[in-house]
């Protein structure tokens, strides 16, 4: 497979930063810089790739901290978030930092991406599906090479649960639902790589996850 996915675990909230590249190639696509940015600085050095693009899977201050820093190492990657959580980049209060005491705020998105829409870079290709109900814009960067296909996740789906719904924004139905339409169609093999924990797959958790399993599913929705 040509797409190789390193992650870049950042505390205080045990969040999942990426790193992606292609086999053979020096440039690279950064995910969700989260607090600690210099770690993903760190990684970006060890194995000598330089990122051209900053991908935002939504805008809560966990997965967007690192934004700041990252832009002003690399200027020229744009930066690139779901429509719908575009705001929160700027504003702390909707980005959830506020409210906790700790203002954090990001520059403003380079380019705003919609349902079906392909971001490319790198050398690689991703296909944008919105899943709302964590946050309002929430998306999910789903690439292809072949019969394999990876899914850059974001807050959605962990490996036994799914992406928090308590915060104002936030929808339980609406996950699930999007779940259910947008993420269960994949093949069973797909491979997962969430916002908070380790990789899972598409199979397992439409098997066990007591969230969203196919059967946890049904009883929601019928």
């Amino acid at each position: 497979m040509s797409l190789n996915v390193v992650a870049v675990e950042s505390m205080p909230f045990a969040e999942n930063s990426y790193v992606l590249w292609r086999t053979g190639r020096s440039d690279a696509i950064v995910v969700d810089p989260g607090f600690e940015p210099d770690k993903i600085v760190d990684e970006l050095t060890r194995r000598s790739l330089r990122p051209v693009l900053i991908l935002n899977t939504h805008g809560h201050v966990d997965h967007i901290a690192g934004n700041a820093a990252m832009k002003q190492a690399y200027a020229d990657a744009p930066l690139v978030i779901g429509r719908g959580d575009a705001a929160m980049l700027t504003n702390a209060d909707l980005n959830l930092s506020g409210p906790f005491g700790v203002p954090v705020v990001s520059p403003p998105a380079d380019r705003l991406v919609d349902e079906g829409e392909t971001v490319e870079a790198a050398g690689l290709a991703f296909l944008v599906l919105e899943i709302p109900g964590h946050s309002p814009g929430h998306v999910v960067f789903v690439h292809r090479d072949g019969d394999a296909v990876t899914v850059i996740g974001g807050d959605v789906v962990f490996a036994g649960s799914i992406g928090r719904t308590d915060f104002p924004d936030g929808d339980l139905r609406l996950l699930l639902r999007g779940i259910r339409d947008k993420l269960w169609p994949l093949a069973d093999a797909t491979v997962i790589h969430p916002g908070h924990g380790p990789a899972t797959t598409v199979g397992e958790e439409k098997r066990d996850n007591p969230f969203c399993s196919v059967d946890a599913l049904r009883e929601v929705f019928g």
